[in-house]
């Protein structure tokens, strides 16, 4: 606990990193095509340069506003501007259309802080204790964890269980390029210099999510699909009623919790969570008739949701290594680049910087709150951006940033051959996703298990021996099962 007192005081004297990732990450979730992984890569050039806790509250103050963020549009405009805040389409907009888009806003900021403090006092109190087990892990362990997270890269993958496979054994092909960590050849550089030391973490984030998604949009915008949609709706009273507030704290509460357990479930998300804690909102509804005319439930129940996943998709990531989400898996390519190894050593080796994670995240739930509602009233504005200058800007940002860590030509090749390359995946359904987790998770399979079989002088049986690895064994069955149950009924659907 007194650690954790330290962290509030580093937050406190470097509240300016926390708050620029807040409101950077409510400005990437409030426009269309952004998201928080966006808003991440775009930051990934200024943190590789500040020291690890400072990058790190930034980050998850970004992860938290964005999450947010995507509520504002789907309230104003019916267009989420995140994947998670599509639920909150169906009765934000409905009670915006009907001149109450400041109660709406407001309700969403209330309900996405509440399941962000939710969310966050699950992360720091269920973070140490599953970092103790982790510390008994070994090689074969380990290996069976890198396995289980393997297993994401089919549910990552929205369109098909197939193309996420392909998409993530492709990035373990690209992982093996270089040299061999057990016995220093090399393999696949074709007699390139360039590709000894493989391909460098930063061009290809960028590449394959903002550089994409960027040529994607621009897409869009030049064949008229995207367009500038006026809002003339009047923002009215922002804070709901006493008696309002009362009716809605068991959604918030148990939407909040929902969406933390979802979290923690690697490959699931804030869309899954939203969309779920609707349901039950409306299943538990004494009046579900009105659920999608306007329902301040309706917009309670998936804002907290999908921002109680924010911690709970952190509780993976830091005790084991493993991405929750998107989002997350972006953070942890972030996390590498910056001399920061996630998983249970995290905690014994550098436990200031677990505590000042613990004590941003938390504070940036009262920021959520703070610049959520002061921003109502400016909201439509940032909507009008010109979307034909800001992707531009962005596609010279992100250039940029894949030059500044190398200052390398190179580095700018190898990021906007990854952009066409992530253009075409996302063209044909194909995971970026699976793609960043295989070239991640992939070498550190490979070297725990050269560990184990050295260790063991070559005995195969030694990854099968301890419960823990054939725990995570089932577990890794367990997910294939469940992803191909979820694309058996999307396709009956």
């Amino acid at each position: 606990m007194a650690g954790l007192f330290e962290g509030f005081a580093y937050v406190l004297a470097h509240l300016h990193f926390l708050a620029i990732g807040v409101v950077g990450g409510i400005l990437v979730g409030v426009i269309p095509g952004l998201s928080g992984s966006t808003g991440i890569i775009l930051m990934l050039p200024f943190l590789v340069y500040m020291d690890p806790s400072s990058a790190l509250i930034m980050m998850s103050g970004l992860f938290c506003g964005s999450m947010y963020g995507g509520s504002i549009s789907a309230i104003l405009i019916s267009t989420p501007g995140t994947p998670s805040a599509a639920a909150t389409v169906l009765d934000g907009y409905p009670l915006a259309k009907k001149g109450y888009a400041g109660k709406a806003l407001g309700v969403a900021t209330i309900a996405s802080t509440a399941g962000g403090i939710i969310s966050a006092l699950c992360l720091i109190f269920l973070a140490p204790q599953l970092a103790r087990i982790a510390l008994k892990f070994g090689p074969a362990e380990y290996f069976a964890l890198m396995i289980f997270g393997l297993t994401i890269m089919a549910s990552v993958s929205a369109s098909s269980i197939t193309k996420g496979l392909i998409s993530g054994f492709f990035g373990i092909l690209l992982s093996l390029v270089g040299i061999d960590p057990t016995l220093g050849t090399e393999r696949f550089t074709f007699g390139t210099i360039r590709l000894l030391t493989g391909f460098s973490m930063m061009p290809v984030l960028i590449g394959v999510f903002a550089l994409s998604e960027v040529l994607l949009q621009l897409e869009l915008y030049s064949d008229g699909k995207i367009s500038r949609i006026p809002h003339t709706e009047k923002i009215g009273s922002i804070l709901p009623t006493k008696k309002e507030l009362r009716g809605l704290w068991k959604v918030i509460l148990g939407s909040s919790i929902l969406g933390t357990i979802i979290g923690i479930i690697p490959a699931t998300g804030g869309a899954i969570a939203s969309f779920m804690a609707y349901n039950e909102a409306r299943r538990f509804s004494k009046e579900p008739e009105t659920f999608g005319t306007g329902n301040l439930a309706g917009i309670a129940a998936p804002e907290a949701a999908n921002n109680g996943t924010t911690g709970g998709a952190m509780v993976p990531l830091i005790t084991l290594g493993i991405p929750g989400d998107v989002v997350t898996a972006v953070m942890l390519g972030a996390l590498l680049l910056i001399g920061v190894q996630p998983g249970p050593l995290l905690f014994s080796q550098t436990p200031h910087i677990v505590n000042n994670l613990f004590a941003g995240f938390l504070a940036a739930q009262f920021l959520i709150l703070g610049f959520g509602l002061l921003s109502i009233r400016v909201s439509p504005l940032i909507l009008k951006a010109p979307l034909g200058i800001l992707f531009p800007l962005i596609l010279c940002l992100c250039l940029l940033g894949a030059f500044s860590l190398g200052n390398s030509v190179y580095d700018v090749a190898l990021a906007m051959a990854f952009g066409v390359l992530g253009y075409f995946m996302k063209k044909h359904g194909f995971s970026g996703a699976s793609l960043i987790l295989g070239l991640i998770l992939g070498p550190i399979a490979e070297r725990e298990l050269s560990r184990a079989l050295i260790l063991s002088h070559g005995d195969g049986t030694v990854l099968f021996r301890s419960p823990i690895a054939l725990g995570f064994y089932v577990l890794a069955a367990l997910s294939v099962g469940y992803s191909l149950m979820g694309y058996r009924k999307s396709k009956k659907a």
